[in-house]
């Protein structure tokens, strides 16, 4: 319940990315850790079976590593969408930002470098 100052009481629920102290904590750590070994026993029985198409695969793959994701962010990093959190979420955005930007300057650089290679059977007549 909020109160006319805004406060919360301590009886109302928070979300799974909150900070909790006690039992509440583990019992939040106990739900993360069993998210996430499901999604990682799916992710194995996904790659392995033939009951899935196979051009799928790796989309159910990719859905499956957002979630496992997903889950270590709020349940293990304790980021959620609470207005203390904003910091965390902006550093965490920049993060991926810069990761991506990295990724994909070396994907570019590796491709123009691929491009502009002399062919191998080249490389024997320059001596």
């Amino acid at each position: 319940m909020v109160d006319t100052t805004g406060h919360r009481d301590n009886e109302q629920a928070k979300a799974p990315g909150e900070h909790g102290k006690g039992k509440a904590a583990i019992k939040n750590y106990v739900a993360g850790l069993i998210l996430a070994f499901l999604l990682t026993v799916a992710s194995f029985w996904a790659a392995q079976t033939d009951l899935i198409y196979a051009p799928a695969v790796p989309v159910l793959l990719a859905a499956l590593a957002i979630g496992q994701m997903g889950v270590h962010l709020v349940f293990f990093l304790h980021i959620s969408s609470g207005p203390e959190d904003t910091n965390n979420v902006l550093a965490l955005a920049f993060g991926v930002f810069v990761v991506g930007l990295v990724v994909l300057g070396s994907m570019i650089i590796i491709h123009n470098l691929n491009v502009n290679m002399m062919p191998p059977g080249h490389l024997m007549d320059m001596g």
